[in-house]
């Protein structure tokens, strides 16, 4: 019997380095996307998928994270008594259950793989999901609901992928492909950040997992990879073969807000689409092209 995800691990205690000097305060999850910051997307797409118990990540100096998600007694006061409706009901997606959200400090930088490792107390021993609030994906269908129907007919383990350039397969983890259908492509190896002249494919792992809870004892072993981190990608390759293992092309797009032009473009693709700031958007893009 396939058991269903309920829980969704996000690793936000990054530095975000690429994005000083805002992040010295701000941290890099926060910074928005239109009106939304980074994490409210993936939390949203999360909720669709039908995750119930939401585990943070996080580090020094990101207590931001816990006060957004958090209500707002003093804002939602005086937009109350103001008879600010509209405004009200933009906070509600930021206002979870009591209770789902559990928070723990992964102590240091030690790679993707540690800071998932550290919440194996609360994933205990079911499957569960890892959403990369810098991948930000955008399609009708949230990319995780689409992973989740998914691994409902497979089992085993689900990790989101896109075809990359292949000068750029040393910025990722890479897939060896075997048998495809559709939108399900079989994996038979995984290897983390290979050289273009070395990597078995262009096909990238994108950040959106659906990983069954033995990866943590794998994970445990602390074995550095890539830049001397504990490397999620190494430890999800031990179990090819073993469990059921597929990578899932999602219908949509996904922008890199992790990088400065990818976050750019994320915030001129998604305003283009809203009613409120779409025409002034266009409108601006329409004089540079005719300028």
């Amino acid at each position: 019997m396939i058991k269903p995800v309920r829980t969704a691990v996000f690793p936000v205690g990054g530095m975000g380095t690429r994005f000083l000097p805002a992040t010295k305060v701000v941290p890099k999850e926060m910074l928005p996307v239109v009106d939304r910051p980074l994490l409210q997307y993936a939390v949203d797409e999360a909720l669709e998928a039908g995750i119930e118990h939401f585990v943070f990540i996080t580090a020094r100096g990101k207590g931001a994270l816990e006060d957004y998600f958090d209500i707002a007694g003093e804002l939602v006061n005086s937009l109350t008594a103001s008879g600010k409706t509209a405004m009200l009901a933009t906070l509600d997606g930021t206002q979870l259950v009591p209770g789902a959200i559990a928070y723990i400090r992964q102590q240091a930088p030690l790679g993707l793989g540690h800071a998932v490792w550290c919440a194996r107390n609360i994933v205990g021993n079911e499957p569960f999901a890892v959403l990369l609030a810098d991948d930000l994906m955008h399609s009708k269908v949230s990319c995780l609901k689409q992973m989740v129907d998914a691994y409902a007919k497979v089992g085993g383990n689900v990790i989101a992928v896109e075809e990359v350039p292949h000068e750029r397969t040393g910025s990722y983890g890479i897939v060896t492909p075997g048998k495809r259908d559709g939108r399900m492509t079989e994996v038979l190896g995984l290897v983390e950040k290979p050289k273009p002249d070395v990597a078995p494919s262009n096909l990238a792992v994108i950040g959106r997992y659906i990983l069954q809870p033995e990866v943590m004892t794998i994970l445990g072993e602390h074995r550095k990879g890539a830049g001397g981190e504990i490397q999620l990608t190494d430890a999800m390759a031990q179990l090819i073969g073993k469990q059921p293992f597929h990578g899932y092309t999602f219908d949509g797009v996904r922008h890199d807000c992790g990088d400065k032009a990818g976050h750019i473009i994320a915030n001129i693709a998604l305003a283009l689409e809203r009613d409120d700031v779409g025409p002034a958007v266009r409108a601006y893009i329409d004089g540079l092209a005719n300028g």
